[in-house]
């Protein structure tokens, strides 16, 4: 007899990779995974679905092995948006009030938060969260919350999280097309960030780096608030990638050399070793030395953590990261790349794995960096299920499926505040000029 879905919640991680499929519940010693598949991904390109048919090939089989084996129907999901072409902005709105003595209502806070969500953004693209930052009420500048306040003008600075709809519409055709209900999209990096971060780190100032597959996620908090996200159309397959053309091998010896030899720090790599490739179709086989392996990750290492950087510094809280660097994805396993991070940024740095509030009868496999966003899913869901009310305004905003679907175009009073910066030099030295094209061009193959 199939198990009802009712206590528990699923959430799906596309990723460039692997697809994660896990199905949990909060219980008092925490949250428990009752069911976990990882299978390898198609049809996504860097976090992006790409072709449906090839995801729907990687998901179907899992889902109905859950049901097989596990005796859970799997109804309805939460599930990641992620791709290179999400980007954040700034913008402010403001409103006059009729009754300056009326007290300032979650309501209004509300109202003035779904009329950010429908800003209008250039053609394409859509707004996937609206995040409050601060707000002004007459001469108080920059308080946290405006509840309970009086005044005869209010504004508020929000950062608006844009994606492509192109993106959205896919995710949902996949999960549509599996059999399955979309509960909620919700971001990655949020999710992510959900599963490994402390309530001090987020209060203190922290930057968390998901090195995925074929994309690397960044999220700033500070003062327990997202600030700021970017993605960086880097992986560990451009790592992987980079090992196939410099040392002339195939992708899953590419892969092999990375896990098993790699390092990112070339100078710790030992000076006398090697590793034998065995030669294709006959040929002689060849030697390669571990530091010459180092080099090559290394490079590739170095240039995502200057677009990290860069990213950092434009989101102007550079040095208001109290709490430093956390590292999770399943890129984060590379040898030394917390000492290398540490190096070359100068912040105190930490890999972290899915370790808040898990219960413990839930399977270890799970607490490992690679389902950081998986879990995080399953958190955010879980809470999702139990408020269903409306959320504090200090929250993302997550937008239902019902809301995305329905929600009117229409034009809000709102001025953005803050573009992208210009490139500054400094930081990225001779660094290619992708940066400032990754949220440009739809086709950026890098």
């Amino acid at each position: 007899k199939l198990k009802h879905m009712s206590s528990y919640v699923a959430a799906i991680d596309l990723g460039t990779t692997k697809v994660v499929t896990l199905v949990g519940e909060k219980t008092d010693s925490g949250y428990r995974i009752v069911a976990f598949r990882e299978t390898p991904s198609k049809g996504v390109l860097r976090g992006e679905v790409v072709n449906i048919q090839n995801v729907l090939d990687s998901l179907t089989p899992t889902i109905e092995e859950i049901k097989k084996e596990e005796s859970i129907e799997i109804n309805e999901v939460y599930v990641g948006i992620a791709g290179q072409n999400i980007k954040c902005v700034s913008a402010r709105l403001s409103r006059n009030r009729g009754k300056a003595d009326n007290l300032i209502s979650d309501e209004e806070i509300n109202d003035m938060m779904k009329e950010m969500a429908n800003s209008r953004v250039n053609a394409g693209e859509k707004i996937l969260h609206v995040i409050p930052q601060s707000f002004n009420v007459d001469d108080h500048m920059g308080v946290d919350t405006a509840r309970g306040m009086t005044g005869t003008r209010i504004e508020g600075d929000y950062k608006l999280f844009i994606g492509k709809i192109n993106s959205v519409e896919h995710s949902k055709l996949v999960i549509n097309r599996a059999g399955l209900r979309l509960r909620e999209l919700i971001l990655e990096p949020v999710a992510s960030a959900k599963a490994v971060l402390t309530e001090d780190e987020m209060e203190l100032g922290v930057a968390m780096i998901d090195i995925g597959g074929g994309t690397t996620d960044l999220l700033i908090y500070k003062n327990n608030i997202i600030r700021h996200t970017a993605v960086i159309p880097f992986g560990g397959n451009s790592i992987t990638e980079d090992l196939r053309q410099g040392c002339g091998v195939s992708l899953r010896n590419a892969e092999q050399m990375k896990i098993q030899y790699g390092s990112c720090y070339s100078e710790y790599a030992p000076e006398n070793k090697t590793v034998i490739i065995p030669g294709i179709g006959g040929r002689e086989s060849r030697e390669v030395s571990f530091k010459v392996i180092a080099g090559i990750i290394e490079a590739r290492v170095e240039e995502i953590i200057e677009a990290v950087m860069y990213e950092i510094e434009n989101s102007g809280y550079m040095d208001k990261l109290g709490a430093g660097i956390v590292i999770t994805g399943g890129g984060s396993q590379l040898t030394n790349l917390r000492q290398f991070i540490k190096f070359k940024t100068g912040y105190d740095a930490r890999i972290a794995s899915p370790v808040n509030n898990i219960s413990y009868d839930t399977p270890q496999e799970i607490c490992r960096p690679g389902s950081s966003t998986a879990f995080g899913l399953i958190m955010l869901g879980i809470e999702s299920e139990t408020t269903r009310v409306e959320e504090s305004p200090s929250c993302t905003t997550l937008f239902p499926e019902a809301e995305i679907a329905s929600r009117p175009e229409q034009t809000a009073t709102y001025t953005v505040i803050k573009d992208k910066p210009k490139r500054s030099r400094n930081i990225l030295g001779s660094f290619p000029s992708i940066i400032g094209s990754i949220f440009d061009n739809t086709n950026n193959e890098a």
